[in-house]
């Protein structure tokens, strides 16, 4: 059985660049800026950065290349799992967060009296997720 993430599936990335030349080389070229032309961060906090991001969208690509490129740069375990524990509270702070929105929309929503649901009334749907 292959995997879905297989890190081989990488060597594809040219393929994607040739069938977008100019979106690709706009991409290429803003990833090397943000990465090695600005200067505020250092490198090793972009890529302990990277790793937490790379947690936070489930990339498992991005995860082996921005811990590798981390640990190249000094970066230890301990480093690592800290940056990825602030991801972690962050992310799960923000779901709370919105648990608000649970709160507004449950007080402001009237109740229906038909006993039909939003996807009997209409077959436009209220939210695409």
């Amino acid at each position: 059985m292959n995997h879905y993430y297989d890190r081989s599936n990488l060597e594809r990335i040219p393929e994607l660049i040739k069938l977008a030349p100019q979106a690709a080389a706009s991409f290429l070229s803003f990833e090397r800026d943000v990465f090695h032309s600005t200067e505020a961060i250092p490198l090793k906090m972009k890529e302990l950065i990277a790793v937490a991001v790379a947690h936070v969208t489930g990339c498992p690509y991005c995860i082996d290349v921005h811990v590798k490129k981390c640990k190249e740069l000094g970066g230890t375990k301990e480093e690592i799992l800290e940056a990825i524990l602030i991801a972690t509270s962050t992310r799960a702070g923000a779901i709370l967060s919105h648990a608000t929105h649970a709160l507004i929309a449950f007080d402001d929503h009237p109740e229906q009296l038909t006993g039909q649901t939003t996807d009997q009334q209409s077959s436009i749907p209220d939210c695409f997720c």
